[in-house]
């Protein structure tokens, strides 16, 4: 009779530990889900804040290639003005001088979302990876606009002092020239009468200077290859946008 009585109490001790494991697992498991949706509902505030961000990284780069092509197309412009003197008009040229003289350089909105923690929330592995590597992917834009822009405010300035054409030049940038880095697009606001000088170099002067024709090749150089580096970054900003999107529940 004991030895009935021992075996059913160790069955009953048995089918309590059982249920206090299940009730365990069970209040486990219904606290992973809880985290897990709390992380989805993170996820979603933190795939907007990105899509709008990185909308912006999109708009910014585009009209730093906009600024390059109007550079490159002066510049050609320019060598030709220096094959074929004939008819060429000075204020078309300083105009193209100036808006060759433009230094655009690709300043995007960085995320912080390795160093607070919160790419881990990203569940999108393939999202999470180009959001990893964006900061490199824009290190090769970078680095030429570095390069121009000494070049710009180095030689190139230089080069327009010996000319005289500093001030027709600085004239014809603030007034002529299309500035899509203005925040308001408002470019009434950014003109202001400079003058021309009587100082400059004359028309043939100009188009016979060596170092303003090797500055146009490099501008020429420089900008193309900028901007073929920015196609790519386009691209990958483009598809990134299409992975927040697909992720984004409305």
């Amino acid at each position: 009779m004991s030895e009935n009585k021992m075996g059913k109490y160790f069955k009953y001790a048995i089918g309590e530990i059982l249920l206090v494991m299940v009730g365990i697992l069970l209040a486990l498991q219904v606290n992973n889900w809880n985290e897990q949706r709390k992380d989805r509902i993170k996820e979603q505030v933190v795939l907007k804040q990105l899509q709008e961000d990185y909308q912006g990284n999109l708009i910014q780069l585009e009209e730093k290639m906009a600024t390059r092509d109007n550079i490159v197309l002066s510049a050609i412009k320019l060598l030709k003005a220096f094959d074929q003197p004939i008819e060429v008009i000075r204020d078309s040229l300083v105009k193209d001088i100036a808006n060759t003289f433009h230094d655009p350089t690709y300043d995007p909105i960085q995320n912080d979302l390795t160093s607070s923690g919160n790419l881990i929330l990203i569940s999108n592995h393939k999202l999470k990876r180009l959001l990893s590597n964006w900061s490199s992917d824009v290190v090769g834009v970078q680095e030429i606009e570095v390069t121009w822009s000494k070049t710009v405010n180095g030689e190139f300035r230089l080069i327009l002092a010996e000319l005289g054409l500093g001030r027709d030049v600085s004239h014809s940038f603030m007034n002529d020239s299309k500035h899509l880095w203005l925040l308001d697009n408002n470019e009434d606001l950014y003109k202001i009468e400079i003058g021309t000088s009587k100082l400059a170099a004359p028309l043939d002067e100009i188009l016979t200077n060596r170092k303003l024709e090797a500055m146009l090749g490099s501008a020429i150089t420089l900008n193309k290859a900028a901007n073929l580096q920015s196609e790519a970054l386009r691209n990958r900003i483009q598809e990134i946008l299409d992975l927040i999107e697909a992720e984004i529940k409305e």
